[in-house]
């Protein structure tokens, strides 16, 4: 089916986005730090993670490569090792108490990445073609969004494009507009100040200088800007309002009025601790029901509820009572809980083994349900149209194995020594080895086909399952085991902290050889979403519990991996799953399915994620045709 109208269907170029994560991986020196896409490039240093910005999007190659790059070492080798975070707090705070903050703030950033270009560029000399090709862009950038912000009468925006051009301007006499009269008569101080961030050693020298420029400015500039060219991420410093602590908790405001009833509690008042009244009004006398809620007015009591503490008075209803607590008579179970998390930790090995992307996803294994007569028909319709595959498949693997058994074990010319030497001296061309043990005539190998079974699969499901009843067949034919596996994931229950992966093993390795297996195949359907990188992990797993010598993953896929928070890490994931599979001696091949011409973007995904190992069919239809040299290829080399 063809899709003639696409929305939001960008693509992530796989590859670059390997090379960007083994690139902060190397310059971090730590293996714990990821790549994400960013409005803006910046550090989050609590969740370790370096955003690339969307500004190189949409841009000749080189310049988006180059871009990406000079972001991730200007944050890589930069902003982690040669930024100072006090000093960045410090300006924050400052920056805050102005009236144009913005301004502030990027003029800092704008000056602190001037300052670790340089840097980066003389501890490694290899990214000067980056930051070159950085800087060429960026003024490019600056001097249209100096002529728009002019033209739209923006004078902050319009000046600080117009501070960028004079610090990146090769020459000291660079031209630059008219802007505003008030701004204008700053210019010659300006110029000259600006060269003090060249002279700039230090994070807290870049924020003297930046500072100093504000507080001049302060007092001409009207307005703060408006758009955003360099960010500082204030959260990532700690430093917002959003990072709460128990004190901000607290109540901050004091009530409307500061009096205190002088009558004492008696003991028998009825204070409702979990169900609420509905209705309620604010009185000045004192009563024997009170409700247990802040209130914004009212008169202060003495009023507690049932707990252990003993409290001030004034406390109010659900406020944070401030007293001597007493020790619990309950049983501690903080040992038990350590105790648990120790089981956790050890059950899981490194805490996430499957992958960072899939921490939450959860496998549900689901059996086949007993083949009905409608599936037992169409079963056997597929295998009368494979049969002839299947028998010249087995007929050659017997016709070798045959070959292997007849050939003669003596009389070798090379092998083991024979200790009947005579033949050295009578014979004009003596054959004097053996070799000492007979072939195995059985195949030694295990197959496990994993079948994408998400949404998209609708239109070729009919035609993979013809595909996988070929395979099963021919494996069955030749005493193979294998076990054919169908997985998706559930969209409407995944969550943020649950991802239900749902594998359902319609041929598993202990019914795989048996005559009357293979109608469960039938109940293969299309469902939803679809993890590949979790699911390879799972399946090899299972592959390594198996004792045959050749272990071989088919994965039959329409595209790219696509689940709950998956989008832009999911081709890392499986990428890195079947790295890890190969790794293990487990054969990754992928069968990438379509129906038509195949998308050059997605060709070049599907061989990022399976390197070689990737075999495109076109047409569904065609897929017996191509397995089957495929699998031919496979027992050959099992044998």
């Amino acid at each position: 089916m063809r899709r003639f109208i696409q929305f939001n269907d960008k693509k992530i170029d796989s590859f670059l986005f390997m090379e960007l994560s083994d690139l902060t991986k190397t310059l971090t020196k730590q293996n714990d730090w990821e790549v994400k896409f960013g409005f803006q490039s910046y550090l989050d240093f609590q969740n370790r993670t370096l955003y690339v910005s969307y500004f190189w999007d949409n841009r000749p190659n080189e310049e988006k490569v180059n871009g990406l790059k000079s972001d991730v070492c200007l944050r890589a080798v930069g902003t982690l090792f040669h930024t100072d975070v006090t000093e960045v707090k410090s300006f924050i705070d400052k920056a805050t108490m102005t009236s144009i903050p913005s301004f502030a703030k990027q003029l800092f950033m704008l000056a602190e990445d001037l300052r670790l270009e340089e840097i980066c560029k003389k501890e490694r000399p290899g990214t000067k073609k980056w930051f070159s090709t950085r800087r060429r862009v960026y003024r490019h950038y600056f001097q249209s969004q100096t002529n728009a912000n002019l033209m739209k009468s923006v004078y902050t925006d319009a000046l600080f494009t117009v501070i960028y051009l004079l610090l990146t301007s090769e020459s000291p006499l660079e031209d630059i507009p008219m802007i505003y009269e008030p701004i204008d008569r700053m210019m010659p101080w300006l110029r000259q100040t600006l060269g003090q961030f060249f002279d700039a050693v230090s994070t807290k020298d870049v924020a003297r200088v930046a500072f100093m420029i504000t507080e001049t400015l302060d007092e001409v500039l009207e307005h703060d800007m408006l758009n955003t060219y360099f960010y500082l991420p204030e959260h990532s410093y700690g430093t917002e309002e959003a990072m709460l602590t128990i004190d901000d908790m607290k109540r901050k405001n004091a009530l409307n009025n500061r009096d205190v009833l002088d009558q004492k509690k008696k003991g028998d008042e009825d204070i409702h601790e979990q169900k609420l009244p509905t209705w309620h009004r604010e009185t000045s006398d004192m009563t024997k029901s009170f409700l247990q809620f802040e209130l914004e007015q009212g008169s202060q009591t003495d009023l507690l509820g049932e707990g252990v503490r003993e409290g001030e008075e004034g406390d109010q209803a659900l406020a944070i009572v401030q007293g001597s607590v007493q020790k619990s008579k309950r049983n501690d179970y903080t040992k038990q809980n350590a105790i648990e998390k120790k089981r956790d930790i050890r059950q899981t090995g490194k805490g996430e083994p499957y992958g960072k992307e899939n921490k939450y996803a959860e496998a549900i294994f689901l059996s086949p349900q007993p083949p009905s007569f409608q599936q037992l028909a169409e079963y056997e319709k597929m295998k009368a149209e494979i049969v002839s595959y299947q028998k010249k498949l087995k007929k050659m693997i017997e016709k070798t194995l045959e070959h292997k058994k007849i050939m003669p074990r003596t009389d070798l010319h090379f092998g083991r020594l024979h200790k009947k030497l005579l033949r050295l001296w009578t014979d004009e061309q003596p054959r004097l080895f053996y070799k000492k043990h007979e072939p195995s005539i059985a195949i030694d190998a295990v197959f496990t086909l994993l079948v994408d079974c998400s949404a998209s699969m609708h239109d070729k499901m009919e035609e993979t399952k013809r595909g996988i009843v070929l395979f099963h067949e021919a494996l069955k034919s030749v005493f193979v085991p294998h076990q054919i596996v169908g997985f998706w994931e559930d969209s409407n229950e995944a969550n943020e902290t649950k991802q239900p992966n749902y594998f359902q093993t319609v041929i598993s390795f202990s019914k795989s050889l048996k005559k009357q297996s293979g109608a469960e195949i039938i109940q293969l359907e299309p469902q939803e979403d679809n993890r590949d990188g979790f699911a390879i992990r799972i399946m090899t797993g299972q592959l390594l519990q198996r004792t045959e010598k050749q272990k071989f993953l088919l994965v039959f896929s329409d595209g790219e991996p696509a689940a709950y928070g998956y989008e832009q890490n999911g081709i890392i994931d499986t990428h890195e799953a079947v790295l890890e599979a190969r790794k293990k001696g487990i054969e990754v091949i992928n069968i990438f399915l379509a129906n038509g011409d195949i998308d050059e973007g997605q060709q070049k995904t599907i061989q990022n994620i399976y390197g070689k190992y990737s075999i495109f069919v076109p047409n569904v239809e065609q897929l017996p045709d191509i397995l089957f040299p495929l699998l031919k290829k496979l027992l050959y080399k099992s044998l």
